[in-house]
């Protein structure tokens, strides 16, 4: 086998396994629809002042956001206790999910 072909093989390899972990925000769906949507909203645009507005972030904000309510790095303990459970896959999902909402800002004058 040519340098070449292992090459792309290779390459076809890494890019399968790279699409295998996509995140999937439809797969995020029924968590938002039991848990997360009572404090932040179906598109993560809480009409409460206290709750974070999801929707628009950037998804890696928002993984890293909750893997560090999960590790404890942020302090919440409403947030912690819904997290908790959550995989990477998951973690994933719902970031892409909320990232893909429109985003609600305010402007205060």
């Amino acid at each position: 086998m040519s340098a070449v072909s292992q090459s792309l093989l290779a390459l076809g390899a890494l890019c399968s396994a790279v699409l295998c972990d996509a995140a999937d925000p439809n797969a995020a769906l029924p968590r938002i629809k039991e848990v997360c949507q009572a404090c932040h909203g179906m598109d993560g645009n809480s009409q409460l002042a206290d709750n974070p507005k999801l929707g628009g972030q950037y998804p890696d904000y928002l993984a890293k956001a909750l893997r560090d309510y999960q590790s404890g790095l942020r302090k919440n303990p409403v947030m912690a206790a819904f997290v908790d459970k959550l995989s990477r896959q998951e973690i994933e999902n719902l970031a892409a999910y909320y990232s893909s909402q429109p985003a609600a800002l305010v402007t205060k004058h």
